[in-house]
């Protein structure tokens, strides 16, 4: 029997209690791995260890499969309505409601993102994305099409069947929802790794899915490594379709496996180096406010991050000595604290990254205007920075950091800007500042990048579709567009009286 995951909070953001289990979840069932081995779930705000979870190999993936096919044989997919999907969809999403605040507080201790972010963001928006699917499942409809009259020609969207799915560690549950809500609604069944650095939240919505009433091998959930589970997944044969997100790096791995076994179709949400480009007209104390919560949000541990603040000269000083007070006061500490902006990094893997970044900045000529370093003696928690002075082919303006390391670039005119902020392999989103609506619709329709926001930043709906351009990505998560990743379209002939 695979162990259980017993915790009491008791903090000044919540007090309560979880228990649930920390197998491997397969065919409704947890159980311990096929190897017997475990993985270690360390809390980022110490380095103390929180549970041991049991890891997955890539004989379990063989296993899930299995389960997920059985289910779609008999209990899913074609032999489920999708009023019925739809249903149970939404019942998960008024179970997540129900536990809202304890699943925040999971959140918090595992990622060390604040409570406060965890409810108010990633289970707030983790809900929304499960509803909005939930209305979607019995309206995925084809079309018919007129050929001649004695032929009736019509379309039909069918699932996939088997997915594979692998997400990230920086906002877990939320990247858990947003893969499985189109998959499931559309009627496939789902074999999905969770990251093994934040398990935790995706090993408590088992419980909730079988309290839905969702049929055993539905959504099956294996905590593993990369190399092992992740692989396996990426080259299963009788998984028909993958959808990642994560490094770009990774990304090719998980496409040349896929396409080395079965050529199933693959999604891809990947990194990215986002410009956030203010104009001497812009709203000035808005534009501090956006540039601070576009890079420092989730800790800048967000593929999308404005990590390039690209600046006019005629304001260049006063925004830096502006935004140089805001990043100031942004408070570092402990995840359940009152009033605490930022917590640790995820994992030692992480901290360590970023402060070779930063350590990369300093030695190739750049200024640390702000930060810098770590913040306290525990922990993984490093201070807001910033960095001026910089030049184009420095790894700090170059290369994903995915931490809170923001570079301010003075540029002179439009097309200084655009030029800059496309030169990057990258193109997953983009930031515009101004009051000039021609300059703001002419510069988002101009940047590479598959979101472009207009004075905001990092604003996202469950109804709006997000992926990137160029090395960012393939294919769209999230709204009507996300649909179409997760259905076979087929057309059917009929023959109405046409005789050879």
């Amino acid at each position: 029997m695979a162990p259980t995951f017993t915790h009491e909070f008791k903090n000044q953001s919540y007090t309560g209690k979880t228990s649930f289990g920390t197998g491997v979840y397969i065919d409704g069932q947890f159980r311990d791995g096929s190897n017997g081995t475990t993985i270690d779930v360390v809390n980022p705000t110490n380095g103390s260890l929180i549970t041991k979870i049991a890891e997955a190999t890539a004989a379990d993936v063989n296993t899930a499969v299995k389960a997920a096919q059985k289910a779609l044989d008999t209990t899913w997919g074609l032999n489920t309505s999708g009023a019925e999907r739809g249903e149970l969809i939404g019942k998960l999403a008024r179970l997540m409601e129900r536990d809202q605040d304890e699943l925040s507080a999971i959140e918090a201790l595992d990622n060390g993102k604040t409570f406060g972010w965890a409810k108010g963001v990633d289970i707030a928006f983790s809900i929304q994305t499960i509803k909005y699917f939930a209305g979607w499942a019995d309206k995925i409809t084809g079309q018919t099409i007129e050929t001649d009259e004695k032929k009736l020609v019509y379309t039909r969207h069918e699932p996939l069947g088997v997915v594979g799915q692998i997400i990230p560690w920086n906002f877990p549950l939320l990247m858990f929802a947003w893969k499985i809500a189109p998959a499931l609604a559309t009627g496939n069944a789902i074999v999905i790794k969770p990251s093994e650095f934040t398990p935790l939240t995706a090993l408590r919505m088992c419980s909730l899915i079988e309290e839905a009433g969702f049929p055993p091998g539905v959504v099956n959930v294996l905590v593993g490594y990369g190399q092992t589970v992740g692989q396996a997944i990426s080259e299963h044969m009788d998984i028909q379709k993958v959808a990642f997100t994560g490094s770009t790096l990774v990304g090719r791995k998980v496409m040349a496996a896929a396409a080395s076994s079965n050529l199933k179709n693959v999604t891809l949400e990947l990194g990215g180096k986002s410009p956030n480009i203010i104009f001497d007209d812009a709203d000035l104390e808005q534009a501090v406010n956006w540039a601070a919560h576009g890079i420092f949000w989730n800790h800048g541990q967000a593929c999308c991050a404005g990590s390039r603040i690209f600046v006019q000269e005629g304001i260049y000083d006063k925004f830096l000595a502006e935004f140089t007070k805001k990043t100031a006061s942004i408070n570092v500490g402990d995840p359940f604290a009152p009033g605490v902006d930022q917590g640790p990094q995820v994992s030692q893997l992480q901290y360590d990254r970023i402060m070779g970044y930063i350590e990369s900045g300093k030695s190739e000529g750049a200024t640390v205007h702000l930060g810098g370093e770590r913040h306290g003696t525990e922990g993984y928690f490093i201070k807001p920075t910033i960095f001026t002075d910089t030049t184009p082919e420095m790894k700090i303006v170059k290369e994903e950091i995915f931490g809170p390391v923001g570079v301010v670039i003075k540029f002179k005119d439009e097309a200084d800007v655009i030029r800059q902020a496309n030169d990057t392999m990258y193109g997953l989103a983009a930031a515009v500042f101004t009051q000039n609506l021609n300059r703001a619709i002419e510069t988002a329709h101009k940047l590479q990048a598959g979101t472009a926001w207009v004075n905001c930043v990092n604003q996202l709906h469950a109804n709006v579709p997000f992926g990137g351009f160029k090395q960012s990505g393939i294919g769209r998560e999230l709204g009507e567009y996300a649909l179409h990743n997760y259905t076979n379209v087929k057309a059917v002939h009929i023959n109405l009286g046409h005789k050879m």
